[in-house]
């Protein structure tokens, strides 16, 4: 397994996700941020003097927290909400294993139009069970405890999080705005411990055929083992006949290690190239299939997307669909494109610094674009009668995965 890893992910930030995609390795440390070149910063010296001497609650004048904003501000004003400055206890919070367990809500942050928004809910988590949907903005964020009452215009991603993650059984309350719905609602969430699982292989039948239908939660660490025994488990099944073929569910999945949908389209794909980063230079990183596996080339498949698939899961479906290699059915895909480098700094502090964007096959950046379905199918919620005599959510009714089931027999 390779050193330096690309990642496009959604960082698990103790208690929500932050929509962004890294080019992640070993890290460079800084040596400070005491060095800051050639700049003329006589005006803001000039400003810090006027604060010390006529700025009311003088207590709240702390040299660390001034130099922290100040820096935040330089890089919030580039205007990408992807590239953000995190002080030291975001960054550690940032640096977290991708595939632990923590507390939170169990949502995945990004924008739509600059505007804090839902990526993903978490599959079984508070958001999931309150009815929290992929593409719902958030407007507020209330938690009385903290006496925190703040609306979210402008906000950057890593206030965010700390200010929706908090101690286990605690609450706090989105005021959210969905497309279609009308007036902004105030859904309230009480914070629990998240453990979200990268994949689950289950069975289907219809029609007197057995279908796989593969949900990818997360392109994580866990996935280069669970992958394999998937399809593993898909070869051996086949066997036994009657086998109708694959619905690959990438719906609310928000990204991950890049090297991962790689792993799972070279299964998909014959050959060829399936995602290239150009950088600034326009030099471009090309990664092909992996030509050891190929191991699903002939099976029927369907893929499953929605507004909550996002960077690695968008690229898997968009290298799929460039190949005509299944149809893609379901809502069109987040839409984030675009690659980010960590770096942390002697300080604990850290940057993330948007250095590329990720191209398919054909040359198409998903960034704000998105993949399109060749099928589209909105999600039909199931109704409280319908949800009433069954116990565990996901047995709920999908409209979306039958359709899938339906485009992948020709029904």
């Amino acid at each position: 397994m390779k050193n330096i890893r690309n990642i496009v992910l959604v960082l698990a930030l103790v208690s929500v996700g932050v929509g962004v995609g890294f080019v992640f390795g070993q890290k460079s440390v800084g040596k400070g941020l005491s060095d800051i070149g050639q700049l003329d910063l006589s005006s803001m010296w000039i400003v810090k003097s006027k604060l010390e001497q006529k700025f009311l609650e003088k207590d709240k004048i702390v040299n660390e927290n001034l130099v922290q904003g100040a820096i935040a501000g330089m890089v919030q004003s580039l205007g990408d909400p992807y590239t953000v400055y995190l002080p030291p206890k975001d960054n550690k919070s940032a640096n977290e294993d991708l595939a632990g367990e923590f507390g939170g809500v169990g949502i995945q942050l990004g924008y739509k139009d600059k505007t804090l928004a839902v990526m993903a809910p978490l599959p079984n988590t508070p958001a999931d069970k309150a009815g929290v949907m992929a593409g719902d903005l958030i407007l507020k964020i209330v938690d009385k405890n903290n006496k925190v009452d703040k609306d979210t215009a402008g906000i950057a991603l890593d206030e965010a999080v700390d200010l929706i993650r908090g101690k286990i059984g605690t609450e706090v309350t989105l005021k959210l705005y969905r497309e279609g719905k009308g007036e902004a609602f105030d859904v309230v969430l009480k914070r629990d411990t998240i453990v979200v699982a990268s994949s689950e292989l289950e069975w289907k039948e219809k029609n007197g055929k057995k279908i796989a239908w593969v949900q990818l939660y997360k392109f994580s660490e866990q996935l280069y083992k669970d992958w394999p025994e998937i399809v593993n488990k898909i070869i051996s099944e086949k066997q036994s006949g009657n086998f109708g073929g694959i619905v690959l569910d990438l719906r609310n999945n928000p990204g991950g290690f890049l090297e991962s949908s790689v792993m799972v389209a070279s299964d998909f794909i014959k050959e060829g190239k399936i995602v290239s980063q150009e950088s600034r230079n326009g030099v471009d990183q090309v990664y092909s299939v992996d030509k050891s596996r190929r191991m699903l080339l002939d099976d029927k498949l369907v893929v499953l997307v929605n507004g909550g698939s996002a960077s690695a899961s968008e690229i898997l479906a968009g290298a799929l669909k460039s190949y005509s290699r299944g149809k893609i059915v379901g809502e069109k895909t987040f839409g984030k494109g675009t690659v980010q480098i960590p770096e942390d700094f002697a300080d604990g502090s850290g940057i993330h610094i948007t250095i590329a964007k990720w191209l398919l096959p054909d040359g198409k950046n998903i960034h704000k674009e998105g993949v399109e379905p060749d099928v589209e199918v909105k999600y039909e919620p199931p109704t409280e009668e319908q949800k009433k005599n069954i116990k565990d959510a996901k047995d709920y009714p999908d409209n979306q995965l039958n359709k899938a089931i339906e485009v992948l027999l020709g029904i």
